[in-house]
C-alpha cells in the first residue's frame, strides 16, 4: 500500500490568483495579516496538513498589484513562522531564505532557533533569487548571474549544515556537583572558507532537534537541478501535466544519485491550485467570478505597472484573427458567438476549451446569461492558471492520479483567495483524502513527517574521513 501524499499550505494571504483578493469575503488587507495567519494555521493543523510554507520576495512595485497582488506588501518568512510556533502544537513550519543576500549565520541561528522553539517543525526554503530590483535593496549594483548565485547557494548550504553540528547532542552536560556545564570538545567551530563565503562559528544556538533542518529547493536550470538533487529534502516542481512532472521527479532523483545519495531521499512536490465547492457546478462558480474579476484594459489601462496583455485587441492578436473581423468593434462583456470560435486558431480554441471546462461557458447566443463573453477569453488568456476544478472527489482524483502515476510524492496546496477557499479544501477535501489513505502521516518532528530518516552529518563525516 503507498504511503500518504506529502500535503503542505503554500500561504499567500491575498491570495494565488491575482484577483483572489477581490472574491467577496476575500482577505485583501496586508496590515492585517496576523489574524488571517492565524486561521489559516490554525485550520491546516487541525486537518492534519504536514506542513505551513511560506515564500519570499525582496522587493515590491506597483507592478506586482495586477501580477502577483501577495507579493506587494507580505510579512517577512522567517518572522511568519516565527509568530505560528506559539499557535500551533504539530504542524511543520517553513521558511525561505534568499542565499543571495542572507548571511548564513544569521540564517544558521535563526532556524536553529526556531527548531528548538518548535520541538523540531521547522523548515528552511533555499531560493537564489530573481528579482532584479532586490539588489539596490541590498547595496548592489546588479543582480547576480546564475553561475555567481548558484554558486553561493552550494557554500551556503555547506555552512549551514556545519553551523548546525556546532554542538554535538552530548555536549551539554551540566553537572552542578561537579561545576561542569559543557564538554568544550563537542563545540566546535564551522571554519569554513570558500570562495563566496568564508564563517567560523561555532553557532551560539543549542543543537537543532532535527540536527538539520529539512532543506527545500525548486528551479528548472541545470545548477538548480543539481542543487535539489544533492542537498534537497523537499524538490519542488511546477510541471503542466503528470507526463513533465513524471519527468522532472525522474531527473531529479537521477541528480540525486549522481551526488550519491538515495534516490528516494528526495521528495518531489508540485503546486496544485483546488477550487473546490459541494458541487462541481458550484467550484466552476467561483472560477467564473475570478475570471470576471481579472483587472483588465477596459478599466485600468493606464494605472502604474498595468501589464500587456490584458485587452481585447491584444487577444485577438494572439489568436490571429485579422486585423478587420467584426470582433475588432466588440466589448469586453459581449457574448462570444459560436460562428466566431470556429474561425479561432490552436490558441483561442485551447482557451475557449479551458474556460468551458472551468467555467461551464460555452459560445452561446445574445441574452443568455451563461454564455461565453470576450472578457473571460481575455482573461483566462492573460492570467493563465492552474486550477483544479471540482467537488472534494475531483479534487481527490487529481492528486490520487498524479501520486499513482509516480508524478509527485506531495503537494503545495495554493488558495485563490484567503481564508475562504483553504477552509473549504480542509472541510471538504481533506476527508476524502483521508478515506482513501492520502493523508495522515504521523512524526514529532518535520523530518519524521516526512519519512526523511536521520540527517547526513557533515562535520562528522569530515572528521572520520581524516582520521
Amino acid at each position: 500500500m503507498s504511503e500518504p501524499l506529502i500535503l503542505g499550505a503554500m500561504v499567500r494571504t491575498l491570495g494565488a490568483h491575482p484577483a483572489g483578493w477581490r472574491h467577496p469575503g476575500a482577505h485583501a488587507d496586508p496590515t492585517q495579516d496576523a489574524g488571517i495567519l492565524r486561521r489559516v494555521a490554525r485550520t491546516a493543523e487541525d486537518a492534519g496538513l504536514d506542513y505551513l510554507f511560506f515564500g519570499d520576495w525582496l522587493a515590491t512595485g506597483p507592478d506586482l498589484e495586477f501580477r502577483d497582488p501577495y507579493l506587494l506588501a507580505r510579512i517577512d518568512p522567517i518572522s511568519a513562522v516565527l509568530y505560528l510556533a506559539s499557535v500551533t502544537e504539530r504542524i511543520g513550519l517553513i521558511a525561505t531564505v534568499n542565499t543571495t543576500y542572507a548571511d548564513p549565520y544569521a540564517t544558521a541561528r535563526a532556524t536553529a532557533s526556531l527548531d528548538l522553539l518548535t520541538g523540531g517543525r521547522g523548515g528552511v526554503n533555499l531560493v537564489t533569487g530573481a528579482e532584479p530590483r532586490a539588489a539596490g535593496n541590498y547595496g548592489r549594483d546588479a543582480h547576480a548571474d546564475n553561475a555567481g548565485r548558484y554558486d553561493r547557494a552550494e557554500e551556503f548550504v555547506q555552512v549551514l549544515r556545519r553551523l548546525w553540528e556546532s554542538w554535538d547532542e552530548d555536549a551539554w552536560i551540566a553537572d552542578r556537583d561537579a561545576g561542569v556545564l559543557i564538554d568544550p570538545d563537542r563545540l566546535r567551530a564551522a571554519a569554513f572558507e570558500g570562495s563566496a563565503l568564508r564563517v567560523e562559528g561555532p553557532l551560539n544556538v543549542a543543537r537543532p532537534p532535527q540536527g538539520h533542518l529539512p532543506l527545500v529547493h525548486a528551479g528548472t536550470s541545470p545548477r538548480s537541478r543539481a542543487l535539489a538533487g544533492s542537498e534537497a529534502d523537499l524538490a519542488l516542481i511546477a510541471a503542466p501535466d503528470i507526463a513533465a512532472a513524471r519527468t522532472a521527479r525522474a531527473e531529479l532523483r537521477a541528480a540525486a544519485a549522481a551526488a550519491g545519495r538515495d534516490p528516494g531521499t528526495v521528495k518531489v512536490i508540485a503546486p496544485v491550485l483546488p477550487v473546490v465547492a459541494e458541487t462541481d457546478a458550484a467550484a466552476r462558480a467561483i472560477v467564473d467570478r475570478l475570471l470576471q474579476l481579472v483587472p483588465l484594459a477596459d478599466r485600468h489601462a493606464g494605472r502604474a505597472g498595468f501589464p500587456a496583455g490584458r485587452s481585447l485587441a491584444e487577444f485577438l492578436d494572439a489568436i490571429e484573427l485579422p486585423i478587420d473581423h467584426e470582433a475588432r468593434t466588440a466589448n469586453l462583456d459581449d457574448v462570444v458567438h459560436p460562428g466566431v470560435v470556429a474561425q479561432f486558431g490552436a490558441t483561442g480554441t485551447r482557451t475557449v476549451e479551458l474556460v468551458a471546462q472551468r467555467t461551464g461557458r460555452r459560445a452561446g447566443a445574445d441574452g443568455d446569461d451563461r454564455a461565453l463573453t470576450w472578457r473571460h477569453l481575455v482573461a483566462a488568456h492573460a492570467v493563465p492558471a492552474a486550477f483544479v476544478v471540482g467537488d472534494a472527489a475531483t479534487i481527490a482524483d487529481h492528486l490520487e492520479s498524479w501520486r499513482d502515476a509516480g508524478a509527485a510524492d506531495g503537494f503545495n496546496v495554493l488558495s485563490a483567495f484567503q481564508p475562504g477557499q483553504f477552509e473549504a479544501f480542509a472541510a471538504l477535501a481533506v476527508p476524502v483524502l483521508r478515506a482513501r489513505g492520502l493523508l495522515g502521516r504521523s512524526g514529532a518532528t518535520l523530518r519524521e513527517r516526512l519519512g526523511l530518516g536521520a540527517p547526513r552529518l557533515t562535520y562528522t563525516t569530515a572528521v572520520a574521513a581524516a582520521s
